[in-house]
């Protein structure tokens, strides 16, 4: 039995050795399965019909700076936990129908950076909101680690474990750099394309602090929920339009730039990026802009006029010449922003047989799909993370054969378009099907992938069955791929097919 599943060797107590089972064979044998059913084709259907996923988003910076002595830098901004879907409510509807109290049904949530030394703290997910902040972690200088990730613990008020989630990796920095930044640190400077946070703190008090924000289709400084702004570089000659052209590489300061809202899609308009020191903005800086960094930003072809903020509102101030140095304006507090790159983490699964025992952690992510070979012998290779040997993959509401290879890589042999359109002996108009992974007590983790049978001109040649390959020592000839195609989570990108 191989070791890498981590299953105890089985007890030999046979007279006389039976014969030796083909590799495919074993694999499925040592499956382990919880208690819980195994999806049915039925359940899949209604699951593919209602959507009624639970869904889990962990929102945060992509760096914390440490706290020294005994102060408490707290994360700003702070980490927020997003839940959505229908399958929330579904599930405490379901249990207070079976006479679990209301209490009982509650979600309870705790979050910690991975430390024994802090204690978890708890997450209010019964508010009444979609969400919930953590405003009190930080990171001392006793913690050595250069990385850390966020953990969210979730159970219900009866005890029921729903399991552990974490964030992306988050880096730990002392304090924002003074130096001009160079790009040997890429991992401080901030590209074009990601995902930024700006906030403002008057006089460097934490109460005063007020994050960008978009709600009820207006940009407004909120006390309480941060945004995720994607910063696109743009030409500098690039006119104001709803439709522009972006650029890749990082963000220096003088970049022209869009801050266009990762939730509603709302953009500002074109920005001119400036450095900031001492309530002034720097007309002449070049440098990449960095972590943490104070920034003003120009409003492009209007008289000197900023992105500031008073009290909720967001309004234009505009700056005044320096009298002594012409390559400076002063600004005042309202219009200087500290700016941080954010990243989120999200899981999605759906209990498609009823509720089961096991946590639903760790959730399965796939990253991309890779095809090879065609017609009989069509094979999908899903890369990833958090992949285990009781995951299968399924094809719309159709099942395939899988085969676990490691926590990142799995195989599967594509099913007949038959599966599909009963009648069909080749694929006759482009048919497009979700991409699944399914536990073996039927939790569904929908992977926000699609796979597309694209059309044949007539029925193709036979070739040895795909399961053949999959029994043949597990051994897969690496053949040319027809498609390789990225991973998006809003924007599934259609396969390349058989």
């Amino acid at each position: 039995m191989p070791h890498q599943f981590g299953l105890p060797a089985m007890a030999h107590s046979m007279q006389s050795p039976p014969s030796p089972p083909n590799l495919f064979d074993r694999f499925s044998s040592m499956l382990y399965r919880p208690e819980g059913q195994r999806l049915t084709r039925e359940a899949m259907e209604r699951y593919l019909r209602e959507r009624s996923d639970m869904v889990i988003v962990i929102l945060h910076a992509k760096v914390a700076q440490k706290s020294y002595g005994n102060e408490k830098r707290f994360f700003c901004p702070p980490p927020c936990i997003y839940l959505f879907g229908e399958g929330w409510r579904l599930r405490q509807e379901q249990m207070l129908r079976e006479g679990e109290n209301e209490q009982s049904a509650q979600l309870c949530a705790f979050i910690g950076i991975g430390n024994s030394d802090q204690d978890m703290q708890q997450l209010d997910l019964n508010n009444g909101k979609q969400y919930c902040a953590a405003k009190t972690l930080y990171i001392s200088d006793s913690d050595k680690r250069k990385h850390f990730m966020l953990s969210v613990k979730m159970f219900y008020g009866n005890g029921h474990d729903i399991g552990v989630f974490h964030s992306k990796r988050i880096k730990v920095i002392s304090k924002p750099s003074k130096k001009k930044q160079s790009l040997k640190n890429a991992d401080l400077c901030i590209a074009s394309g990601t995902k930024v946070a700006l906030f403002n703190r008057l006089r460097s008090q934490t109460v005063s602090t007020r994050y960008l924000h978009v709600e009820n289709g207006n940009f407004h400084a909120s006390s309480t929920q941060w945004g995720a702004f994607t910063i696109h570089l743009l030409d500098d000659n690039e006119s104001e339009s709803e439709e522009f052209a972006v650029r890749d590489g990082y963000v220096h300061y003088g970049s022209t730039v869009k801050l266009v809202c990762s939730v509603t899609g709302m953009a500002l308009p074109r920005l001119i990026i400036r450095k900031v020191d001492k309530q002034m903005a720097l007309l002449e800086a070049d440098d990449p802009v960095s972590q943490l960094h104070k920034c003003a930003f120009y409003m492009k072809d209007t008289e000197r006029m900023y992105l500031c903020l008073s009290q909720e509102r967001i309004i234009q101030f505009q700056a005044t010449p320096c009298p002594k140095e012409p390559n400076k304006e002063m600004i005042n507090d309202g219009a200087c922003w500290t700016i941080i790159s954010t990243d989120k983490a999200e899981y999605q699964f759906f209990e498609g047989m009823g509720p089961v025992r096991s946590p639903v952690t760790p959730v399965p992510v796939v990253h991309s799909l890779h095809l090879n070979g065609g017609g009989d012998v069509a094979m999908l290779e899903l890369t990833g993370e958090n992949f285990t040997p009781t995951l299968q993959v399924w094809f719309g509401d159709v099942e395939a054969e899988t085969m676990y290879r490691c926590q990142e890589s799995m195989l599967c042999v594509v099913p007949e378009i038959s599966s599909f359109r009963g009648e069909w002996l080749w694929v006759r108009q482009p048919t497009q099907v979700p991409v699944s992974l399914v536990r073996n007590d039927g939790i569904i983790y929908a992977t926000g992938l699609t796979f597309t049978y694209t059309p044949e001109p007539g029925p193709r040649p036979h070739c040895p069955p795909a399961d053949d390959i999959m029994r043949s020592g597990g051994q897969v000839a690496r053949m040319p791929a027809m498609s390789d195609v990225p991973w998006s989570q809003h924007q599934p990108a259609p396969q390349g097919g058989i």
